[in-house]
């Protein structure tokens, strides 16, 4: 075997151990970066309403289901 071709098969060698390095380190980081869950996650109760949001949606037209949409902001 000639000193090329030796040095051809360790440069491929190389190569193909540094692609599967990376490949194995890509895989890691990417799941190393998602949010972990542990069961389900507790979700706080629904807010109640402002007081006087009823004047305020006075004026909301309802659909054909009886349904409207009203938005109000509140600080």
């Amino acid at each position: 075997m000639t000193g090329r071709r030796r040095l051809w098969r360790w440069v491929l060698a190389v190569w193909v151990i540094l692609v599967a390095v990376a490949g194995g380190l890509t895989l890691w980081l990417q799941d190393s970066t998602k949010p972990r869950r542990y069961g389900w996650q507790e979700a706080s109760p629904t807010p109640s309403l402002p007081e006087g949001w009823e004047s305020a949606c006075a004026n909301a037209t309802p659909d054909e289901n009886g349904q409207a949409v009203c938005f109000f902001r509140s600080r």
